[in-house]
């Protein structure tokens, strides 16, 4: 079995648990996830299968899209709402100024990820230390946000959601923090949902528990899809067999011009064959991974 899985990660477990569903619903062990998201978390969980695994890292570093569920007034240790409460304050502040605070955290920035989070110090997940009481300090990350947007708002008890448009490594509940500092009030993430990742939308998902051992082959998609923002190169029967046997591929011999130091999707008429890597010194494509060899 080889494809593209799309699930609407359930709130309340893992992307490891997913993801473990999936395999033993697969009934093979080669399953990856492209993008942990939160126990609280729901929405878009790309699952690769088979050969496909090795297609991860191109999807891990896709733009994503979220909506989240904001409430002012509370912080907590985790930035979201399952955390220890660290303080609560009265919060005061239109729709108005909320927008405008908002404005301010588009573009580029730095941002400091959460302490609770999976990014490892010394090969060791920081929640971990987190949890032990190891106090670690955190590196910023650069990070861009595309567009954020204000889509519902409570004066009554000061709870907002946002629609946001961002680059791989953001962390949602992280921007919730700097959004309640700049608000001078505080904030926690209560909920959120991930709408997109690259080109995936929540409505292609499906539901975990929709998914069994008799259905789950008919609800994969070509793995090429989680690869189509890369550039194709169409090689000869010849070619196509020789980079399958792990041969690199002459910029001469391949009749188009090639921009080096970028990867592409290797096909042969309608065969996905792999990815390869364009090597600026060598002039020639090697083999990043092999999805179909012939």
């Amino acid at each position: 079995m080889q494809g593209l899985l799309l699930v609407n990660k359930p709130e309340g477990i893992t992307s490891f648990k997913a993801v473990a569903v999936v395999r033993r619903k697969a009934n093979t062990k080669k399953v990856g996830h492209t993008g942990t998201l939160d126990p609280l978390a729901t929405g878009v969980l790309p699952i690769l299968i088979g050969r496909a695994t090795s297609l991860c890292p191109y999807l891990l570093n896709a733009d994503k899209g979220y909506i989240a569920t904001v409430k002012a007034g509370i912080t907590t240790d985790t930035l979201d709402i399952t955390g220890e409460v660290l303080s609560q304050s009265e919060p005061c502040f239109t729709r108005d100024e909320l927008s405008e605070v908002l404005k301010a955290f588009t573009g580029e920035q730095l941002q400091y990820p959460p302490v609770y989070s999976a990014i490892k110090k010394d090969g060791v997940p920081l929640y971990k230390l987190a949890r032990k009481g190891v106090e670690v300090e955190v590196e910023p990350r650069k990070i861009t946000v595309y567009s954020i947007e204000l889509i519902d708002f409570c004066e009554k008890d000061y709870t907002f959601k946002i629609k946001v448009s961002c680059s791989k490594g953001t962390y949602v509940r992280s921007l919730c923090r700097d959004i309640g500092a700049a608000l001078s009030c505080g904030t926690v993430m209560t909920a959120l949902t991930r709408t997109k990742t690259a080109d995936f939308s929540l409505e292609q998902c499906v539901d975990l528990d929709e998914i069994s051992e008799e259905n789950i082959e008919g609800h994969l998609i070509s793995e090429e899809s989680a690869v189509s923002h890369l550039e194709e190169i169409f090689v000869s029967e010849k070619q196509a067999i020789r980079f399958s046997n792990g041969g690199k591929l002459s910029f001469d011999r391949l009749n188009r011009e090639i921009t080096p130091d970028t990867h592409y999707r290797i096909k042969y008429k309608d065969t996905f064959i792999g990815i390869g890597y364009a090597d600026k010194e060598e002039r020639e494509i090697r083999i990043k991974c092999l999805i179909n060899p012939m």
